[in-house]
């Protein structure tokens, strides 16, 4: 079995490999992870018989954290969408910010969205928004979209229960509710300063026709049969992280007692977003004209994608992991004396720019670092977060969020590049900026 130095090469070869698979042969990611994984495997010298079983044993660990949840999260977050929440949560926010911040109101309405929808149906969602607001505010659309995109990302690369946080906070050993508080400690500021202030700095340098777009840019759907109040939206959306709070809540101050347990319980995470579906299956029938099976089929077809690509990057990071490269990887690299929040930012931002995937960035580089957080005596929730900080920014044409912003945005290829791609970037590292913030706290903020 091959050692030492050979191990990187064959890393990067495998990292390689990937991109060509995904980016030249157009190859699914899905796929392309588990070809590697194997290849890799064989490359570095593991008995054959072994293979299958370390390939299939890193896709069903990673799912047996994040399988449930990711099916969950999607079919709660179709019902959202399809009971007209969204739409309400995005306008009692703008009620809050006003007509003149209403770029710092639409990130921070992207934020508290993409928590339980996923980046490319909550950017369609609300793109009907861009429009009106350019209109009625005289400010630039290039504005809107970047504010709206950076806060969609930050919180789909960033704050549970999105897919990739909640894998990287399984990865990493973090407490789940203490990577929810944290991550959304991050993204605002992030947020701010990348979709706010940038958005608003680009905006009055690139100035689009609103007359070009207007007929373009997609209206929001027509009204439910009922109109949902902005309470009962804003209760549904904040129920799951309510009740996984409380879990964490349990954990630092109530003692082992029948109410901590009891909390404890339904603070799980995969309990806490199942009674949060059931309550909204229930609650959300008089405003849905959607017959359910639909909107069944539709969670289901994007769920079960996604928890795919999951866990094929779960068996990818598996072979990295009993090869010995991680290992091997982070003594090298420590020996560059690169700071290990720096270094797993900058590995994340790589697979993120070079895959178009934050999901698989993040999978990836949390499978490989994430287990060694003790042994590198950083703070398991701080490593997680600069790996999130890492796959926020440089979508590139590769990923498929940035045609999502180029069409619905109704922006030319520069522009989107201009607003979106250097707006996101701008907003990681903002986000690293922050952990390193909290980093400043270790022993007196819990979980730090």
């Amino acid at each position: 079995m091959i050692t030492g130095s050979m191990l990187i090469i064959i890393f990067v070869l495998s990292l390689a490999a990937l991109f060509f698979l995904i980016l030249k042969m157009k190859l699914d990611p899905f796929i392309s992870l588990i070809v590697v994984a194997f290849l890799t495997a064989l490359v570095i010298g593991f008995p054959i018989s072994d293979i299958p079983g370390i390939i299939t044993q890193g896709f069903g660990d990673t799912l047996v954290g994040v399988g449930i949840l990711i099916g969950l999260g999607v079919i709660f977050g179709e019902f959202l969408g399809a009971s007209g929440a969204i739409e309400k949560i995005a306008a009692g926010i703008m009620r809050i910010f006003g007509v003149k911040r209403s770029p710092a109101g639409l990130s921070i309405t992207g934020i508290a969205v993409s928590i339980p929808v996923f980046f490319d149906a909550a950017f369609v969602i609300l793109s009907g928004l861009l429009k009106s607001l350019a209109k009625k505010t005289g400010i630039s659309i290039i504005t809107f979209v970047t504010a709206l995109g950076v806060g969609l990302i930050l919180a789909h690369s960033m704050i549970a229960p999105t897919p990739g946080p909640i894998v990287v906070a399984e990865n990493t050993g973090s407490d789940l509710g203490l990577f929810i508080i944290y991550g959304i400690i991050c993204a605002i500021p992030a947020a701010l300063v990348g979709g706010y202030f940038y958005g608003s700095f680009i905006g009055k340098r690139i100035h689009p026709s609103l007359d070009e777009i207007e007929a373009q840019l997609p209206e929001i759907e027509a009204k439910p049969k009922k109109e949902i109040s902005s309470g009962l939206s804003f209760f549904l959306l904040g129920l799951p992280i309510i009740l996984i709070l409380l879990n964490t809540v349990t954990d630092l101050w109530l003692g082992d007692n029948s109410i901590s347990k009891f909390l404890g319980f339904i603070g799980d995470k995969n309990i806490a977003l199942l009674i949060s579906l059931i309550v909204g299956i229930i609650v959300l029938k008089p405003y849905i004209d959607v017959p359910y099976n639909k909107l069944y089929t539709q969670a289901m077809n994007s769920a079960g994608m996604i928890i795919l690509i999951t866990g094929a990057g779960g068996a990818f990071g598996a072979v990295i992991k009993q090869s010995g490269i991680g290992d091997y990887l982070i003594d090298t690299m420590q020996g560059w004396n690169i700071p290990i929040l720096l270094l797993v930012f900058i590995f994340s931002q790589i697979l993120r720019a070079s895959l178009g995937s934050a999901t698989v960035a993040l999978v990836t580089t949390s499978s490989i670092m994430g287990p060694m957080a003790m042994e590198l005596g950083v703070s398991p929730v701080l490593l997680g977060l600069a790996i999130c900080a890492g796959a926020v920014g440089l979508s590139l044409p590769n990923d498929s969020g940035f045609w999502v912003v180029n069409k619905f945005g109704r922006l030319t290829i520069p522009q989107t590049i201009q607003a979106w791609s250097i707006g996101g970037f701008i907003a990681g590292l903002t986000a690293l900026a922050m952990v390193y913030f909290l980093s400043l706290f270790t022993g007196i903020l819990p979980g730090i």
